[in-house]
């Protein structure tokens, strides 16, 4: 990267930022676990995007001749479900529906969170016991229950899905937000920002807000993982992804039907599940552990 044509003071402040994202990068390959959930992610990431481009079978293809057949068998590595439909090609499909509510739950909680957060910290006073009372008000419902209630007002469907779940996240974000912000806006730096006559939301965004972004790096990467179990618990009970769309929940809850007589069908969706899930966590932990090293046990 070129710095010439930069001021002495803007390149010491790249140096340092390059430095800082190294330092962090390194600290991260040393933590076994988070490398590990670093490449369990990626794995599942890497086939739930580019997977169905190589699968020859519709995930919706009924197959009434080859129906619970076993994993192994000819043409169906994993078997197949109660109508003949193979069970890798709905894994596939089913993940990038899965990772893509999780990923937008996520991206729906954290924009209207963190928007509650910054304005209720900063603000303070009646702004911030009125918000914050909303927020204790949503945070008295258990999370996937909140979720639920909301599906049954919204309906079923993936859209609906993630609203559901970005709307569920948002206590979170918000009350984490404000937090950070009750601490920060205090700082010595702030105060001369503000004497210097910056303007409240060049104060929030450019000031207040790359100071917490830490934190809520590593809530993110958590609230996808439950994100996850939300959408898989949502449409187990038939309140989330509704045919021909298919997520690991569904195909979770169409093999609570065929325990007995071919468990498959909810073996592989709920590793698939399980894998997900202990690699964000485990992603989650190391990036907790490099960005906050003061939570570190």
């Amino acid at each position: 990267m070129t710095t010439s044509g930069l001021s002495e003071e803007k390149q010491q402040e790249l140096l340092l930022r390059e430095r800082s994202a190294n330092s962090a990068w390194k600290k991260l390959a040393r933590n076994k676990s988070a490398m590990l959930g670093l490449v369990m992610v990626a794995f599942v990431v890497f086939v739930s995007i580019f997977g169905p481009f190589f699968m020859t079978k519709d995930p919706a293809a009924m197959d009434f001749v080859n129906m619970y057949v076993k994993p192994g068998t000819p043409g169906f590595p994993l078997g197949s479900d109660g109508i003949g439909r193979d069970v890798l090609t709905r894994l596939v499909y089913g993940g990038r529906v899965s990772l893509l509510v999780a990923v937008g739950g996520m991206a729906v909680g954290a924009v209207i969170g963190i928007l509650i957060g910054l304005v209720s910290g900063y603000a303070g006073g009646k702004v911030d016991a009125v918000l914050m009372r909303i927020m204790d008000g949503m945070s008295a419902f258990p999370f996937v229950l909140l979720a639920l209630m909301l599906m049954t007002v919204l309906g079923a469907g993936m859209k609906n899905v993630i609203l559901a779940i970005g709307i569920a996240s948002v206590p979170g974000y918000a009350r984490m937000t404000r937090g950070q912000v009750l601490v920060v806006k205090n700082e010595e730096y702030i105060k001369a920002v503000k004497a210097l006559g910056a303007s409240s939301s060049r104060v929030l965004f450019c000031h207040l807000l790359p100071n917490v972004v830490s934190s809520l790096i590593v809530y993110a990467t958590l609230n996808v993982a439950g994100a996850i179990l939300t959408e898989a618990s949502l449409s187990f009970l038939g309140m989330g992804i509704t045919p021909p769309q298919v997520s690991w929940g569904s195909i979770l809850k169409e093999g609570q039907d065929c325990l007995q007589t071919a468990s498959h069908v909810a073996l592989f969706s709920g590793l698939a599940i399980l894998i997900t899930v202990l690699g964000f966590n485990l992603l989650g932990d190391g990036i907790r552990d490099v960005l906050d090293p003061k939570m570190k046990k």
